[in-house]
């Protein structure tokens, strides 16, 4: 198993979020179960009210959800909802993905990696 936390807004004007999706398809696709874990600014990646800039390729509210779907372990930060992000108290697009540090810190402890973006 491994984890991947992402703490940046997902549309900062650079890719760090879009290298952290793009790193944790291709390690899902080769076999690993992937856990990605959203903290501060980038739960607005689990929100349908983030939308995407026209100056970005690609919609990586789409791409996350299309990985929850298929598969990929997803859980972002309760407490944060309420403190982080441009839409903050925005509901996340399922609310089964809202968690606690109690989830992440049991995803640590299991994880054989864990990576942070």
């Amino acid at each position: 198993m491994i984890t991947i936390i992402l703490n940046h807004q997902p549309y900062d004007g650079t890719d760090v979020t879009w290298n952290a999706l793009r790193l944790a398809r291709t390690l899902y696709k080769s076999g690993q179960k992937v856990n990605i874990f959203l903290m501060n600014d980038a739960v607005d990646l689990a929100r349908d009210k983030t939308t995407k800039p026209e100056s970005y390729d690609y919609d990586l509210v789409n791409i996350l959800k299309k990985m929850y779907a298929e598969g990929v372990k997803l859980q972002a930060c309760g407490t944060c909802n309420a403190r982080c992000g441009l839409f903050k108290n925005e509901p996340y697009f399922d609310d089964k993905v809202s968690s606690t540090m109690e989830v992440l810190s049991n995803w640590v402890c299991q994880s054989k990696q864990v990576i942070t973006f």
